[in-house]
């Protein structure tokens, strides 16, 4: 057998994934906030991208009514400021001569003074820490600096919900013995405000904070060694290992529950960022839905033609090639910015099309949906459909909703009928969960009964798992908890 070259002709077939195709593919599942972080990137990177400013300046502009109007009730009332302070020489819209070259020459710019040179959030206090609320107490209790150095070490172990963490390692750390960290953690304790921090467990935090109140009786204390048997609501056990009756023992617990488990929480500097809904949905006057696109989540960027035409005429070869890239790419972010506005809004109208008894009637009605139907409908992939519903938020009558929410599996019917949706299941478990009274707890098998009655073909292991994802717990521990409440009143 002889090797030799030969050539030859064949035929394949290959998936290319460019990285501007790779670029669109996230495009599709960023959401509003990682988009506007993004194309601000581009923006700095690329010098003929701008943004469109075009409507938020038509926006700010002011209504030429509004202004003719506040001019003549100024008119009427004479209330300018001359007329209120006529002998007040230091009402004046400029800053004096001496006070602007003081102005001046501390780094001002100007000498007057507008609207737009106040910011409010210059003169607005940071947000207290729990660290600095501790740090201010720790000189005041300790006067020894020993003592207030380890004091310091402990406050640096502080999680945010106010637990120590770690104090089996502070003796190596800190190179002082268990018991000297001991003594200065029990001063913490009794010193420190709010009650409950420097704790180490929950039942540690509540009897501070209960010592606090002078409400830490034996029986309290025999309370808070059993929190396992109050978590499970065995009611009947806590008051023979409490040695109390049924009404002294449901005053405690509403003492319990008064307290804070997590004292530090409240001093958390981390503030949550409100959710920025991608679509919104409104009806229409002919009863239909109108669905739009939110204009404050889609960030507006054009390419400066101008700009780009007067570099161009001034630049060489090797420049040339750079803007020629930069418009390219500028073009091309445009074009990927449209056509994920465009298919964000056709997947959202579909699912409207679909889950409009939802929209009219609530969750009940609520229908089971699938990627895969809405991704056939509108002739898209099933995983471009997931992009586009990931982290996106639809905003309805009936409130913010995320678009996966309207994507969940069916139920069969017990009738035969149509399937029910597992999530218009779960809303009608809870309602019927809540409706129950001390002398009519309904078990699993009721409910599995009552689903029956109502069309609802469903096990009683799964609505066991869907009572456990809810975080309801089971009939006994509810009995026992509104027998509680019940006793109570």
């Amino acid at each position: 057998m002889s090797l030799k070259p030969v050539l030859g002709l064949q035929q394949t077939q290959s998936l290319v994934m460019t990285p501007q195709l790779l670029q669109s593919i996230k495009l599709l599942q960023f959401n509003a906030v990682e988009l506007e972080q993004y194309v601000s990137e581009e923006i700095e990177r690329n010098p003929l991208l701008v943004r469109d400013e075009s409507r938020s300046s038509e926006d700010q502009q002011p209504q030429p009514q509004q202004q003719s109007e506040a001019e003549i009730i100024s008119e009427r009332l004479d209330a300018s400021l001359e007329n209120l302070y006529p002998d007040d020489p230091g009402r004046h819209d400029t800053i004096s001569p001496d006070l602007s070259a003081q102005w001046k020459s501390a780094g001002g710019h100007g000498s007057t003074l507008s609207d737009d040179d106040w910011n409010a959030e210059s003169f607005a206090a940071a947000p207290r820490t729990l660290r600095d609320v501790v740090q201010e107490q720790i000189p005041l209790i300790f006067r020894d600096p020993a003592d207030r150095f380890l004091a310091l070490h402990l406050a640096d172990s502080l999680e945010d919900s106010g637990y120590l963490a770690d104090f089996d390692e502070l003796p190596v750390r800190t190179g002082t013995t268990r018991a000297k960290l001991e003594r200065i953690l029990m001063t913490l304790q009794q010193n420190i405000e709010p009650p409950g921090l420097f704790t180490r467990n929950l039942c540690e935090c509540l009897a501070i904070q209960l010592r606090a109140k002078g409400r830490l009786d034996p029986a309290m204390e025999a309370l808070l060694d059993n929190l396992d048997l109050l978590a499970r609501r065995d009611f009947a056990a806590l008051r023979k290992i409490c040695g109390v009756d049924e009404s002294d023992l449901a005053d405690m617990i509403a003492e319990i529950r008064a307290l804070d488990p997590k004292p530090g929480t409240a001093f958390a500097s981390g503030s949550s960022a409100p959710v920025v809904p991608d679509v919104i949905v409104r009806p229409a006057p002919d009863g239909s839905w109108r669905v739009e696109l939110n204009e404050e989540a889609l960030p507006r960027v054009l390419v400066d033609q101008a700009y780009c035409a007067q570099v161009s005429a001034r630049s060489g070869k090797q420049d040339q090639a750079f803007i020629s890239e930069c418009l390219q790419n500028a073009n091309w972010l445009v074009r990927a910015l449209d056509q994920r506005a465009r298919s964000i809004l056709k997947v959202a109208s579909e699912i409207v099309r679909q889950q409009e008894a939802f929209l009219t009637h609530g969750v009940s009605h609520l229908r089971p949906l699938k990627l895969k139907t809405i991704a056939d409908i509108i002739g898209m992939h099933e995983s471009t459909v997931s992009r586009i519903t990931a982290n996106k938020y639809m905003l309805t009558p009936r409130g913010m909703f995320e678009m996966r929410y309207f994507f969940t599996a069916a139920i069969a019917s017990a009738d035969g009928g149509d399937a029910h949706s597992a999530e218009a299941v779960r809303n009608r478990i809870r309602q019927l969960i809540d409706q129950e009274t001390a002398d009519n707890v309904l078990s699993d098998d009721a409910l599995v009964d009552i689903l029956k009655k109502e069309g609802i073909d469903i096990a009683r292991r799964t609505v066991a798992k869907y009572r456990e994802a809810m975080s309801l717990p089971s009939s006994v521990q509810r009995r026992r908890e509104k027998k509680a409440l019940a006793a109570q009143r």
